[in-house]
């Protein structure tokens, strides 16, 4: 595929490095007003999700999915659940599993293939709003959980139309990617926060009297000495989650090997510049479903695609999201 130059960088953040650190760091925030409400889960843990736009029983509505370490706070969800209200449909932001500002109840966390959590939400806002075309948006981890759902589930995915940005495919390769040059700044503060995540939850569960928790937590031995992906998910993920290691998770949470199972029209938007990912980890047009559009754009970072003007930055995904979203509607 050749990467097309559809998106314009704004002048100054042509480098993928400061696309990629735009939103966290230098995008002022978005308010917008939210309800919090919390979706129980069968193995008695829980999810909160934060809605915003209209409360209206056909009003399309769309279930937005957050990155790693990230939350409904990050400024791409908030981004985009007010561009989407903007046109009159209402969205409800996921946070992950521990991931709202409040540990969650189990010992397991959220990973890159915790599709089991997105089939709950996705049954959940179909109960809640059984009359509203139901869509989902996901960024990064989001977007790998997201294409991997829709792959497993074929005709079943309970969504009309779906949408995934800078998204992991081969986490592997990824993993290998994040640990070079530049990136490693990013490595590093992903493993400081995924490795608090872990240290909030054992003093939660110390404190809470948890017992079962504390000692699954603390059977995963020392967190020190941990300094890439493959160390945390091979030490953590892995024996959390029900893994073999580091390699059998990145294999069957992989979204790359499930892209050709996917019936349910999709958007996948992709930076070739993007710091995360290799150009080879990339699928090929013939892994792609028939229902399934690729964008790949020439620049744009991770979870970038920053334009406009320094002076005057414009969000290219929350105008091109909103777009194809509602071309899928009509």
């Amino acid at each position: 595929m050749t990467p097309s130059n559809r998106f314009i960088p704004a002048f100054g953040l042509g480098n993928p490095h400061l696309q990629t650190l735009w939103g966290p760091l230098w995008r002022p925030t978005t308010h917008i007003e939210r309800q919090r409400e919390r979706l129980w889960l069968e193995d008695g843990d829980f999810l909160d999700l934060d809605w915003h736009g209209p409360h209206d029983a056909q009003a399309p509505l769309v279930l937005v999915l957050h990155g790693l370490t990230g939350s409904s706070n990050s400024p791409y969800v908030a981004g985009l659940q007010k561009a989407l209200a903007a046109q009159g449909w209402a969205s409800a932001a996921l946070n992950w599993r521990g991931c709202s500002g409040e540990p969650n109840l189990l010992a397991r966390s959220y990973h890159s293939g915790a599709s089991e959590d997105l089939a709950a939400a996705i049954a959940h806002l179909h109960a809640k709003r059984p009359l509203a075309p139901l869509y989902a948006v996901g960024y990064s981890l989001g977007g790998n959980v997201l294409l991997k759902h829709l792959g497993e589930t074929g005709e079943a995915s309970g969504l009309q139309g779906a949408a995934a940005v800078s998204v992991p495919f081969r986490l592997d390769q990824c993993a290998d990617r994040i640990g070079l040059g530049f990136s490693r700044v990013y490595q590093k503060h992903f493993m400081r926060e995924m490795l608090a995540y872990i240290r909030v939850k054992q003093r939660r569960f110390l404190q809470d009297g948890r017992a079962d928790g504390l000692k699954t937590l603390e059977a995963l031995g020392s967190l020190e000495k941990m300094r890439t992906f493959w160390d945390f998910d091979g030490r953590v993920t892995a024996p959390l989650h029900g893994f073999l290691s580091a390699e059998d998770y990145y294999r069957r949470a992989s979204s790359r090997y499930y892209l050709g199972a996917i019936r349910t029209p999709t958007l996948i938007i992709q930076a070739a510049d993007d710091p995360f990912v290799f150009a080879h980890s990339l699928p090929e047009a013939s892994e792609l479903s028939a229902c399934t559009e690729f964008e790949l754009l020439a620049k744009g970072g991770h979870v970038g695609f920053v334009d406009g003007s320094l002076r005057r930055p414009g969000y290219y995904l929350e105008r091109r999201i909103p777009q194809w979203l509602a071309a899928q509607h009509r």
